[in-house]
């Protein structure tokens, strides 16, 4: 089996419920296995539509998942887009910069695939290629695995968030730390 992290996201609907219902999904799935679960972190939307204002309605709840599989990242991410589709995601068909505005129920993304790098164009990145610039998921990855060290860049976790750049406000949301249930 391949020790996999997800990174898991709403920001539409009931999010908490929305998040466990998706690693309910997941873990239903043959050939995966639950290892951990970060705290849930409020997360100010990374990126927006030039004039768009945001307020707190907009943010996001995430947490990064790590797993066991023994599906090939290919079949991972398939039943990942089944998921977030299962849960409501609605993808509008159009270019993937005119969708990264959306509010959505649901936003399932492989960060970490063993020690694999792949890279399928407008497919397929591990590690997913913006993980190291994006708080809202280095902080919840960092509790999990914070000397797993970056197969490209060759930095652990730890030292990626400590150089982190990102400004958006990234918060452990008011809830239970085991906020699943396996």
């Amino acid at each position: 089996m391949t020790r996999v992290f997800l990174s898991i996201g709403s920001n539409l609907g009931d999010r908490p419920g929305l998040l466990r219902q998706a690693l309910g999904l997941l873990l239903a799935t043959e050939g995966v296995r639950f290892l951990d679960a970060s705290p849930l972190y409020e997360t100010e939307p990374w990126e927006r539509a030039p004039g768009q204002s945001v307020n707190r309605a907009d943010w996001f709840l995430n947490c990064v998942v790590a797993i066991e599989t023994t599906l090939s990242p290919d079949a991972l991410l398939e039943r990942v887009h089944q998921i977030e589709t299962a849960l409501g995601r609605v993808r509008s068909g159009a270019a993937p910069e005119a969708t990264r505005y959306e509010r959505r129920t649901l936003d399932m993304d492989i960060l970490l695939y063993g020690e694999q790098v792949i890279s399928v164009p407008d497919d397929l990145h591990i590690p997913h290629l913006l993980m190291h610039e994006r708080g809202f998921v280095l902080r919840p990855l960092a509790d999990l695995a914070p000397e797993l060290e970056h197969p490209v860049l060759y930095r652990t976790v730890r030292e990626l968030l400590d150089e982190l750049e990102d400004d958006h406000q990234v918060t452990l949301a008011e809830m239970p730390a085991r906020w699943f249930e396996v």
